[in-house]
């Protein structure tokens, strides 16, 4: 299994320029051997020997005559492997006495005279280093990985959430716009399956502002990681438990969710806020500063699939579910003041439409998009036959009006123009990814859109296709307009299949290569193998793929 179920961009300027690297002192390395401990002994405490039945006695006395025999043997073997080791240790000492005074190593350590050093080297001055000496002129280079670690302010994050064999990691890509970069700068372990991923810039452990992660899985709690420090062993927080309390709570009252976290939405306008959908047909409103649950919502009747703020209004929220439903909640009393709309099919993704406020998208597991009204709650505005299967991703562009794209199990990703009130298909592609199961798009380039699917994830500028283009050339900046400019044509085929064949190849195909490079050295006498290039990506414009 290699899959990108979940991904998120992060905007410019946010992150640190140099991420902090984390040094475990003794204190950090004794606490995590201690809870590593903790883990074992509430293991051991589960294990309860006098549940296994003994089948006959006479076996429990055999073995108990055999381990007492063995017991005695052990001991002589012991006693005599001691003496010997310190006879042994005797000798050692004599020799190695016999050395350090032979050689003089009790003063090895002890610095010679600075002054006759100096002198004998006819007065040339020293320096601490290269920058400090006025004669050296050359400029250091800069070694690429340090460039590398090092996050520019044009650069933007990619955080996606990753399913490997065993291990699931959350990764986190920089991409450059300007040189079509897109490499992975670091990653996080994670617990168990990544479902959803959110971006937020509130600090769970200070409420400060910060540049942080929030992650779903299959387990009942919400992981928050801080972005800026690398080589984490553990989150900066964690919302919710994993040992669940089966107690009766009263109706209404506040509590975190029993299973799996299914979706994340950060409220930017109340930084402090972030609600969570889950398998336990709750949404939970978070306190971030507080790390804890301030509302349970218990409407949906079924598993709650998606959530999102509201883009404007803090008190707004919408949602969808498994029982086939969308509802938006006033969260200031959401059990009173909420509306329902029915639609045919479980229910993938919920978006606001964040050029018209009233509006929502819902995505269903038949294929179909609803667009709806909040001021109607009766019939949908539209209803489109989008794909195939499931609808499982759906995004507007950042910037660019009516630009709507689309992510379906049927493998196809397909972009539609709503600035009519009404979708028109303007372009559908299939990425070559097999299944398709999120998409999101670039908070500073409108044309550039995130795609995860199976076994790797790509960034693709959609500009590169010249239906594209023209049918949204008037509504791009100037500034993007200038860079289309004599560009009438696709990208041909075969360049953009080699384009993708440049681009660092996934796990998977990281292991038929090594077994490939393996057989062509036994055939060529060892000639065949070859230095395995970095993961880094140089392509202006295109697709990116990891």
């Amino acid at each position: 299994m290699n899959v990108v179920p979940c991904l998120a961009w992060v905007k410019r300027g946010v992150a640190e320029r140099n991420p902090h690297k984390v040094e475990l002192d003794k204190q950090d390395l004794k606490k995590v051997i201690q809870a590593t401990r903790e883990e074992l002994d509430e293991l051991e405490d589960e294990y309860d020997p006098e549940d296994e039945e003994v089948q006959a006695a006479g076996g429990h006395r055999k073995i108990k005559e055999e381990v007492e025999d063995t017991s005695q043997k052990t001991k002589k073997k012991k006693k005599a492997k001691k003496r010997k080791h310190e006879e042994e240790k005797e000798d050692e000492e004599v020799e190695d006495e016999d050395i350090v005074s032979k050689y003089g190593l009790d003063d090895y350590d002890d610095e010679g005279d600075e002054d006759a050093l100096i002198s004998g080297v006819g007065g040339l001055s020293f320096y601490a280093s290269n920058e400090e000496d006025p004669y050296v002129t050359v400029p250091k280079d800069v070694d690429s990985d340090e460039e590398d670690f090092e996050i520019k302010p044009m650069d933007n994050l990619v955080l996606a959430g990753r399913a490997h064999k065993d291990h699931c990691f959350l990764e986190v890509y920089v991409y450059n716009e300007t040189l079509g970069n897109l490499f992975v700068h670091h990653d996080y372990l994670l617990s168990s399956f990544p479902l959803a991923v959110e971006w937020l810039s509130f600090s769970p452990t200070d409420s400060s502002t910060g540049n942080y992660a929030a992650v779903a899985t299959m387990e009942p709690v919400i992981e928050i990681w801080n972005l800026d420090v690398v080589d984490c062993l553990e989150p900066a927080a964690v919302l919710g438990s994993k040992q669940v309390k089966k107690k009766k709570k009263r109706p209404g009252a506040a509590q975190s969710h029993t299973e799996s976290v299914l979706d994340l939405s950060w409220n930017s306008v109340v930084g402090n806020v972030l609600a969570s959908a889950s398998a336990d047909n709750t949404i939970a409103l978070w306190d971030l500063a507080e790390q804890k649950v301030v509302t349970s919502i218990r409407q949906h009747t079924d598993k709650v699939q998606a959530i999102q703020w509201h883009p404007r209004e803090a008190q707004t929220l919408l949602s969808g579910g498994f029982d086939q439903t969308a509802r938006v909640y006033d969260c200031r009393s959401p059990e009173e003041n909420h509306k329902t709309w029915e639609v045919q099919g479980e229910v993938e993704k919920v978006l606001w439409n964040n050029q018209s406020p009233v509006n929502f998208f819902v995505t269903t597991d038949q294929g179909i998009i609803y667009y709806m009204d909040i001021r109607h709650d009766s019939k949908p505005v539209f209803t489109l036959s989008a794909h195939s299967e499931a609808v499982t991703g759906i995004c507007l562009s950042s910037a660019t009006r009516g630009l709507l794209v689309t992510t379906s199990s049927d493998k196809m990703m397909k972009v539609w123009d709503m600035e009519s009130g009404k979708p028109s298909l303007v372009l559908e592609r299939n990425l070559k990814m097999s299944e398709l199961y999120c998409v999101d798009s670039c908070p500073d380039a409108p044309f550039v859109f995130a795609f995860g699917g199976e076994k790797e994830m790509k960034v693709w500028d959609i500009r590169e296709s010249a239906t594209v283009r023209k049918h949204f050339h008037s509504r791009m900046s100037a500034t993007l307009q200038a860079e289309c400019k004599g560009d009438d044509k696709d990208l041909p085929d075969e360049l953009e299949e080699d384009m993708i064949a440049m681009a660092t190849p996934d796990m998977a195909a990281d292991d038929e290569e090594e077994e490939m490079m393996k057989e062509l050295g036994e055939t060529t006498g060892g000639q065949g193998k070859k230095k395995k290039k970095k993961k880094k990506k140089k392509q202006k414009k295109g697709i990116l793929e990891y």
